[in-house]
């Protein structure tokens, strides 16, 4: 008789992206560090919009959508990560905006199944030139309506 993995909860909505925490992103008790989360959320995105073609390659009037800025970000923590190891980023977009976006995530298992911090960040895109805000491009609307949670 063997056993079956238990299967990962169905996400109705955004990606799951895998993660790892190393050893050295842990703090002096053990857990990974506050810090650490957005850091790890900020990778999960730009592996994600990266699979979009948006990327910076260093060079500002170039990076069209990767050129913007974080006005918010909210961060709660729900339970700690104790490990190193693979887990993941539920990534999703509460809000695609003309020039702005707000977007959730939780740092998870890598199942999805445990959630250990869940938040927002608000982004606005900025025009290269002046850093005023500047209208996503159409290809970047497209893929992030993709990602939209349902409203219900």
């Amino acid at each position: 008789m063997t056993a079956e993995a238990p299967t990962a909860p169905a996400l109705s909505y955004g990606r799951l992206v895998p993660v790892t925490v190393h050893f050295d992103d842990l703090d002096a008790l053990g857990l990974l560090h506050n810090a650490r989360y957005p850091v790890m959320v900020e990778r999960a995105w730009t592996e994600l919009w990266a699979g979009h073609g948006v990327r910076f390659e260093g060079d500002w009037a170039a990076a069209g959508d990767a050129c913007n800025a974080v006005r918010e970000l909210t961060i709660s923590y729900e339970a700690p990560v104790t490990r190193p190891g693979g887990y993941a980023v539920h990534l999703w977009l509460d809000r695609l905006g003309t020039t702005g976006l707000t977007y959730g995530f939780r740092f998870c298992s890598a199942d999805g199944a445990t959630t250990y911090a869940h938040g927002t960040r608000v982004l606005v895109r900025l025009d290269s030139g002046t850093l005023r805000p500047a209208p996503w491009s159409e290809t970047f609307r497209t893929a992030g309506r993709g990602l939209l949670r349902p409203t219900d």
